[in-house]
């Protein structure tokens, strides 16, 4: 069992690009837990265990739609970050829920400053 809550939550259904940003999560200083679907592991749903991210890229992902119904029920958008990927949900339907939006294509490192750039805002004071 965690004894805290991560700094992130990766949701990513192809593990080589998910490995890729968890590492570059991690190097940057963040924790990290990581997974290939929603919902994450139990532990991170319960109350003062959720993390201050949830990273979800659409690339892979069964049923994105629903799968973000189900995160705004449980997190507020502005700590969620959709990696949306051609063939997935269209930019403006991501932003119209209010999540955070990354486009693809994009590189790790967009992805990890625009996590940090999330997660800086969410930093109290």
């Amino acid at each position: 069992m965690p004894s805290g809550p991560p700094d992130v939550a990766l949701i990513g259904p192809e593990w080589p690009s998910r490995a890729l940003l968890r590492a570059q999560l991690v190097e940057e200083g963040y924790s990290v837990v990581a997974t290939d679907a929603w919902p994450i592991p139990r532990p991170y749903l319960r109350r003062g265990m959720t993390p201050r991210l949830l990273i979800i890229d659409l690339h892979g992902l069964a049923d994105p739609e629903t799968v973000l119904d189900e995160v705004a029920a449980v997190l507020p958008p502005d700590r969620v970050l959709v990696v949306t990927a051609l063939g997935t949900l269209a930019p403006d339907r991501v932003r119209g829920r209010g999540f955070n939006l990354v486009t693809r294509p994009a590189t790790v490192g967009a992805i990890v400053a625009a996590a940090a750039a999330v997660l800086r805002r969410a930093e109290p004071g």
